[in-house]
């Protein structure tokens, strides 16, 4: 099954090689589109693919348990096999956040010879038992597991979501994802919670370490970390630096969502290493 996904390009522009979005949990790569835009107008012969992981956004139905981070990278394997290969180089790059960090390390695990660049913003390789820094995303998805069956509007939907603590910023975030029931006035939260749940208990149970300290290509990894996220620690940050190939930025003021709290800065960084 072939991810869901869409494109960004400079108006004019015929990119000869693409970089792909990878989003978070619950996120979609619409979240990307504004900075995708960005990196595009700056680069015109980059080209974004924003992609939709398994059982997010439009990626819905059509891929088979387990739900995992590495059957996450597989589909993106997948979708990156459709594209030609560009009459630069041959080589794509990968700019991905938080959950969708993870998966595009374990891409690289196979696939770092088809790229260039790995740019993994506010993630961590490591194993997180602690479900460090998480303690928001952990309880929206223990939140999901107990909603209705359906709901009369998303304006339901909202409210249910915000009388339980979460944000109105991100409760309206959330009801992107809730949908009319057809033949029916009844909306739904499509998303498969359970396989969100098991694909996040095995991001926090896996450590990806070994494929940015002994890489198989001359591909360059490239952590961009918020100074006020908590998702990765000092020693993450000191073993970053100890490896080949890989560069580590912190943004100054920045939390986990560094292309939210600073865009600014996440750009000319992208653009640099791009460069």
């Amino acid at each position: 099954m072939t991810l869901s996904h869409a494109f960004v390009t400079n108006p004019g522009s015929t990119p000869d090689r693409w970089i792909f979005f990878l989003h978070g949990i619950l996120g979609s790569g619409a979240n990307w589109r504004s900075f995708g835009r960005q990196i595009v107008s700056a680069e015109p012969s980059w080209g974004a693919v924003l992609v939709d992981l398994r059982l997010h956004g439009e990626s819905q139905t059509g891929f088979s348990p387990p739900h995992t981070v590495r059957a996450a990278a597989e589909d993106v394997a997948q979708l990156m096999d459709s594209f030609a290969r560009t009459a630069r180089t041959g080589r794509h790059a990968v700019l991905a956040h938080s959950f969708g960090g993870k998966v595009a390390i374990e891409l690289a695990r196979d696939r770092s010879g088809e790229l260039a660049h790995l740019f993994v913003i506010d993630s961590t390789p490591s194993a997180r038992l602690d479900h460090r820094g998480s303690a928001g995303t952990e309880h929206i998805v223990n939140l999901l597991r107990e909603l209705p069956e359906a709901f009369s509007d998303r304006a339901a939907f909202t409210t249910w979501i915000e009388e339980r603590g979460v944000s109105r910023p991100v409760a309206m975030w959330l009801a992107m994802n809730v949908r009319p029931l057809p033949n029916t006035t009844r909306f739904v939260f499509r998303v498969d919670v359970a396989g969100v749940r098991a694909m996040l208990d095995d991001y926090f149970e896996r450590d990806s370490w070994d494929v940015i300290e002994h890489p198989k290509s001359s591909m360059q990894t490239h952590f961009v970390v918020g100074s006020a996220s908590d998702v990765v620690d000092e020693s993450d940050l000191a073993r970053a630096r100890r490896c080949p190939e890989t560069t580590v930025d912190v943004v100054d003021g920045a939390g986990h969502w560094v292309h939210i709290d600073a865009p600014g800065a996440l750009r000319d960084i992208v653009l640099a290493r791009l460069g």
